[in-house]
């Protein structure tokens, strides 16, 4: 669905992504691991068109710079770690401006099944109780359920999502990850991430591409890829000793 070659993003003679290949296919949520610094986010922003690159990324064979933004909107669903609100729109309206990429025409207001859509994004997020209120109002974890809720409601192939549940509470880490195993089940789809807790990328993700200084330590099937002997050399760290240690706490 998605192939991602030699791809590199350069911040003056620094390359913080250098020459990364990988490929995304129907099924799969692909884990994006590694130490801070190491490009994940920035590679989650080249794939969206949100800063320059060099390489190919290719969607369904077809390079994404060939794309009309609302072609590209209807096929990838985007998550950011932040997101800003700077108006007091309700719960409901920013939800419903995921569905804007799906209206049939310039200023046309016919969307097919979009309302349809957007309760369901809502009652997935557990935000139906709060569609009216202003996301001026809302915590940290709230606006990035919303958030969440807007892509869901987009109904993209395949979503991109850079610490998903960054702001969230346990419970709603727990459901936000559920809610999106949910969606990977439906044909035709699948789920890139970024994600710092290790733990939760071994729990849901079925891939995994292993970032160390913009390159690609290790990809493939999450079990081989985040195994001790490639995440010692990474980290620089025993990770697997750390996890059984901070495990023990709970025994």
């Amino acid at each position: 669905m998605l192939e991602v070659r030699n791809v590199t993003v350069r911040y003056g003679e620094h390359a913080v992504v250098d020459h990364l290949s990988f490929t995304l296919r129907a099924g799969q949520w692909l884990m994006l691991a590694g130490p801070n610094g190491a490009g994940k986010s920035t590679l989650i922003e080249a794939i969206s068109q949100g800063v320059p690159y060099t390489g190919e990324i290719l969607l369904e064979g077809r390079n994404v710079r060939t794309l009309k933004p609302s072609q590209l909107a209807r096929r990838l669903g985007v998550l950011a770690q932040k997101n800003a609100v700077g108006y007091a729109y309700s719960v409901e309206e920013v939800v419903g401006l995921g569905r804007y990429a799906h209206a049939s025409g310039f200023l046309s207001s016919r969307d097919d099944g979009g309302a349809e859509r957007l309760e369901r994004a809502l009652s997935l997020t557990g935000l139906t109780g709060l569609r009216h209120a202003s996301v001026l109002t809302l915590s940290g974890g709230e606006l990035q359920r919303t958030f969440l809720a807007q892509v869901f409601a987009q109904d993209p192939q395949i979503l991109l999502l850079d610490e998903p549940a960054n702001h969230l509470d346990l419970i709603y880490q727990k459901h936000i990850f559920s809610l999106i195993q949910q969606w990977l089940r439906q044909p035709g789809r699948a789920v890139l991430s970024v994600v710092h807790d290790l733990s939760l990328a071994r729990k849901y993700g079925t891939h995994a591409v292993l970032m160390h200084r913009g390159q690609c330590a290790a990809q493939g099937a999450i079990d081989g890829v985040l195994s001790p002997e490639r995440l010692q050399r990474v980290y620089g760290m025993d990770v697997y000793g750390w996890m059984r240690d901070m495990l023990s706490q709970w025994q």
